[in-house]
């Protein structure tokens, strides 16, 4: 092989090395292990799963499905009717409708198709960071308006950012990581004004007061992105879905580079679940009962901070250094998101809503680091 061959590769590997990517941490077995516990023992609360689905029922819509599932064959129809379930659930055209391998993937593609060198995505700070390194990675500029010291958007200093070369708005609502839905009378000036595609995120929108699905036909810009990671429980199987007007959907569906994103089985568990709503619904009102309390029961502690969730997590500030009160949780087998200093917000923490037994769990441990 030539030198300069070898050199060009170094170059091309140093530049990948320098491209900022999200980052997974430590899984519950490797921290397992490394406290001398069992993975069984940590309560896993930094991911934002939804485990008030029932293991056992998902287990056993699993078995149904496979016993349906050809894994030998390319995906056919699955998708197609996917999107139908999905229509009719949302109550809007299955033509509006694009399925990708989760919402992240669905993030990169419009990023790809809408987003070129030299060009300005525009975001706020702080927010779900997915949408930043798929920015970045297109050579274009990231601007980030910090939120304003109430959470909500600094609508004001967004629209100024506007101009010729801001391509892509990305707003994700309810936001990660505080939780805040914001306003539609926030959000539609925004896609108003906004010159290029805006990208909304509703991946926590079940657990909200409202959705802008049912709007998309009246933007020819808008694309609200939503998941089966959280409220259906299927965060493993990586299924998500984009909802917006015909022409955009057509567009992100038929000029995708990848002819089967999504596998056969993923399709056919998404449609299974959307025939078994009654048993989402459920989880989603156990859930945002239980997500009431527990910001009821933060706030109660000395030195808490807790923030009204719109969301399956709740974001909360500590008056005491958060990576200390992080380590003492971990090593009681609790684990949940370390933030930081987030705006004027010191010692920056996040938890899931976890089962009752749970929330007990962790609510008990803060109380005895933090005080009555």
């Amino acid at each position: 092989m030539p030198k300069n061959s070898n050199n060009c590769i170094k170059e091309k590997l140093e530049k990948l090395q320098g491209i900022e990517s999200y980052k997974l941490g430590e899984s519950t077995e490797k921290i397992a292990k490394r406290l001398g516990l069992l993975p069984t023992e940590i309560i896993k609360l930094n991911f934002n799963e939804n485990l008030f689905l029932p293991k056992k029922a998902l287990t056993d819509i699993i078995k149904e499905v496979a016993d349906h599932c050809d894994l030998r064959i390319y995906p056919q129809e699955e998708q197609n009717k996917l999107k139908i379930s999905l229509g009719k659930h949302l109550k809007i055209s299955y033509n509006s409708i694009v399925v990708g391998n989760a919402s992240d993937e669905l993030i990169d593609r419009i990023s790809r198709m809408f987003l070129e060198k030299g060009e300005t995505a525009v975001s706020f700070s702080p927010t779900f960071p997915i949408f930043k390194y798929c920015a970045k990675r297109q050579g274009a500029n990231y601007l980030a308006i910090p939120l304003l010291k109430n959470l909500r958007l600094n609508v004001e200093k967004i629209l100024k950012s506007f101009s010729s070369k801001t391509s892509l708005l990305y707003l994700c609502s309810p936001n990660n990581p505080t939780g805040t839905q914001f306003y539609k009378s926030e959000i539609i000036p925004l896609i108003n004004e906004f010159p290029g595609i805006v990208v909304l995120d509703e991946a926590y929108g079940e657990y909200a007061n409202y959705s802008m699905v049912s709007k998309v036909d009246e933007f020819d810009n808008l694309i609200v992105l939503r998941t089966f990671s959280k409220a259906f429980g299927l965060a493993a199987l990586r299924l998500g879905y984009a909802v917006t007007n015909s022409t955009l959907a057509k567009t992100l569906s038929e000029k995708s580079p990848l002819p089967f994103p999504v596998s056969s089985f993923t399709l056919k568990m998404g449609k299974k679940l959307l025939e078994n709503f009654d048993l989402v619904a459920h989880s989603i009102e156990m859930l945002k009962k239980e997500r009431e309390k527990l910001i009821s029961r933060l706030n109660l502690i000395n030195g808490i901070r807790a923030i009204d969730s719109q969301a399956n997590f709740v974001f909360f500030s500590v008056d005491k250094p958060y990576e200390l009160v992080y380590q003492k949780l971990l090593s009681k087998g609790l684990l949940i998101k370390k933030l930081g200093k987030i705006l004027h917000l010191d010692n920056c923490l996040r938890t899931a809503v976890g089962l009752p037994w749970m929330n007990d769990r962790l609510v008990e441990n803060l109380k005895k680091m933090l005080g009555e």
